[in-house]
């Protein structure tokens, strides 16, 4: 999920907002200002709703990041890097660079979430009633306790034990400390959230079929997405057992073609060495360091009337931007990495010494010769 524009950093994480959360935020517009608020008070003036609903709609999507802030802090205090955090349709998205490294760990990241949406949810609703015993603001009153009951139910929710929610999350906590495998804890957790996809899709469409369109469709869109999400963890650490014990050595282009920080963009765009042979290449300074990955689109899009005054360092994508393993680093644990990088490549560095490149096509050479490979396969039993 990649954000449509971005907020800035929030406690040194990258946040971003993705299209469909105006849906959303229209969705709680139209029904609290067009439900809800009129009929619990209907003395209150047009303005008075759809100004209440509008900052209630806000608030929640400021709760909704705080939940995943709050995962992002977690994570990174136990040693994982985070990436960014992506607000869209059904909630929010915190991006991991790694896992966990120990079931503690994840039980702490994963707990953190529903935990902070349960806070959240106190807070509201000790509000709504000390301002409901000091004022006659009812209308003020309704959207806190609207506020509490969201956050307590997504909380909830939240708390499933079935894959991608939180609760997905703190049972394969408990399944790997109980197994030691956390291989298994994923199939455990991978599996529930399939099943509650199923689940969720079904009384959908029931809801649908009694009348209840609406409330049929979001159940429907919520659980195609857990069971999605679900299967593609499922996949992924399948992946993960095929890759164990691959280096990224394996799997890198050794000493790939690079371009000086100071080449113009005309000379890189007319170079023949650059030409019909990748789509990007790293970027190195005068003492051969990595220092970033230029793609031919980006360069491409600089005006042709700048080109010859542009250097490829200011189109290329930073180094600090992009997964930079060790080649004897474990190949597994680069994929999710490579997923999230905006450039799907990966520069292998030896300190700061560029030895190889790895892109996704070379994930997937690797995983299809494992896969059909009868010497792994024999190996592996």
């Amino acid at each position: 999920m990649r954000a449509t524009f971005s907020l800035g950093r929030l406690a040194g994480v990258r946040v971003g907002v993705h299209w469909s959360v105006l849906v959303i935020f229209v969705v709680i517009l139209l029904g609290l200002a067009g439900g809800r608020f009129p009929e619990d008070h209907p003395e209150s003036a047009a303005w008075q709703y759809w100004f209440a609903s509008s900052v209630t709609a806000a608030v929640f999507l400021l709760s909704l990041l705080a939940h995943e802030i709050s995962h992002a802090l977690v994570a990174r205090r136990n040693g994982v890097p985070v990436d960014d955090i992506t607000l869209w349709l059904l909630g929010g998205v915190a991006r991991l660079k790694g896992e966990a490294a120990t079931p503690g760990a994840e039980l702490r990241i994963a707990g953190v979430g529903p935990l902070v949406s349960l806070l959240l949810g106190g807070v509201f609703a000790l509000a709504a009633g000390l301002l409901d015993a000091v004022s006659d603001a009812g209308l003020a009153v309704e959207a806190l306790a609207w506020l509490a009951g969201i956050n307590i139910l997504l909380a909830v929710f939240n708390a499933l034990p079935a894959a991608p929610l939180d609760g997905g999350r703190l049972l394969r906590a408990i399944v790997w400390w109980k197994t030691g495998s956390p291989l298994r804890a994923t199939a455990v957790a991978t599996g529930a959230g399939r099943l509650l996809g199923w689940v969720l899709v079904g009384l959908g469409l029931y809801l649908v079929l009694v009348g209840a369109a609406f409330s049929g469709i979001w159940l429907v869109v919520i659980g195609w997405f857990v069971l999605a999400m679900a299967t593609m963890e499922g996949g992924q650490a399948r992946l993960r057992e095929l890759l164990g014990g691959i280096p990224v050595s394996d799997a890198m282009t050794p000493d790939p073609v690079s371009v000086r920080a100071t080449t113009t963009v005309s000379e890189f765009l007319a170079d023949p060495t650059f030409r019909f042979r990748h789509s990007a290449f790293p970027v190195v300074d005068d003492g051969d360091r990595a220092i970033g990955l230029v793609t031919v689109k980006s360069a491409d899009s600089v005006p042709e009337a700048e080109r010859a005054s542009t250097a490829v360092s200011r189109v290329m994508v930073p180094v600090d931007d992009l997964p930079t393993p060790h080649p004897d680093d474990p190949l597994a644990r680069l994929v999710p990495e490579l997923q999230v990088s905006a450039a799907h490549r990966a520069l292998v560095l030896d300190g700061s010494r560029l030895v190889g490149i790895v892109t996704s096509s070379d994930i997937s050479r690797v995983t299809s010769w494992l896969s059909s490979s009868s010497a792994w396969r024999g190996r592996a039993l």
